[in-house]
């Protein structure tokens, strides 16, 4: 009799809403940014499976529980003339760690931008998450030293976005 892997990788659908809220409420919290996340379901809904998505979940289970989640998108290089896969949100809840699941999301997101014709794979990652700086090493991934992240977001956004 066959038996079934205990971890499982499938894209979300809509009816996972409400646990990819979780998740993202999540590792808000992880990453001591919870009174950044205004997403609702409504948004979610739109952003996620509305007439174009934004972007794509992967949900991560282990013996049919929701285990970690990945979110994707795809950007695009100018320098190589491809579009790229880029990661936004990679989490494990703490109590599935360690079983490779991290590991397995990233697997599965490489093959997918292979598969497509991706040129690279990027994301970023917090400078005090020195676990996940290692980890990612570990898998042979670059950190960008001299790049830096600027954002423009909320009123800054909307002040600059007025001006003539």
């Amino acid at each position: 009799m066959p038996t079934t892997p205990p971890l499982v990788l499938r894209s979300a659908t809509e009816a996972d809403l409400p646990t990819i809220l979780a998740l993202i409420r999540e590792i808000a919290d992880y990453e001591k940014l919870s009174h950044e996340v205004v997403a609702d379901a409504a948004t979610l809904r739109s952003a996620l499976f509305g007439k174009e998505p934004s972007a794509r979940v992967v949900l991560a289970e282990w013996e049919g529980e929701v285990a970690g989640y990945a979110v994707w998108f795809h950007n695009f290089s100018t320098f190589l003339g491809r579009r790229g896969l880029y990661l936004e949100d990679l989490f494990v809840r703490p109590a599935f760690r360690r079983r490779g699941i991290g590991r397995a999301l990233l697997q599965h997101l490489a093959r997918k931008a292979v598969r497509t014709g991706c040129g690279r794979m990027e994301w970023a990652v917090l400078d005090w998450n020195r676990p996940a700086w290692d980890f990612y090493r570990s898998l042979g991934a670059k950190p960008l030293e001299e790049w830096r992240i600027f954002r423009l977001a909320g009123d800054d956004l909307e002040r600059f976005g007025q001006t003539a």
